[in-house]
């Protein structure tokens, strides 16, 4: 539609003319979901619909640095649960403890950090006697 709207014809005339040749043309034929009902129609309504779709579709977070850390730090005890040897177990540690500790150099955004480097002899300690009682 990057035709302009001739003058003295009334918009809605000429918006449904428009749609009206691309329909002919097959412009609607084959567009994704035709015939499917709309998502999110059994939700409530919600303003925000929109932004929380679009983060979603783009796997963005929305949380304030200094959670996004703390979810980090629990990411990273999980990883090390399963992690396969203890040079694996010591990367881990060693990366998140070093966003830690750069965290604490500069406090990020948002509520208290709340959370000290891992200390590795503990982490690795524990990752061994969980082997061994499997």
């Amino acid at each position: 539609m990057t035709e302009r709207k001739p003058p003295g014809i009334d918009f809605e005339t000429w918006a449904d003319r428009q749609i009206r040749e691309a329909e002919a043309r097959g412009a609607f034929a084959d567009l994704p979901g035709f015939g499917k009902p709309l998502p999110g129609l059994d939700r409530p309504y919600d303003d925000m619909w929109w932004v929380k779709e679009k983060m979603r579709r783009e796997n963005l977070s929305f949380l304030p640095p200094s959670l996004v850390l703390r979810k980090e730090a629990e990411d990273a005890l999980a990883a090390v649960s399963r992690a396969g040897s203890e040079r694996e177990v010591r990367g881990i540690v060693t990366a998140i403890n070093e966003k830690i500790a750069e965290a604490l150099r500069r406090p990020p955004e948002g509520p208290p950090l709340n959370l000290v480097p891992f200390d590795m002899a503990t982490v690795v300690r524990d990752w061994r006697e969980r082997r061994t009682e499997e």
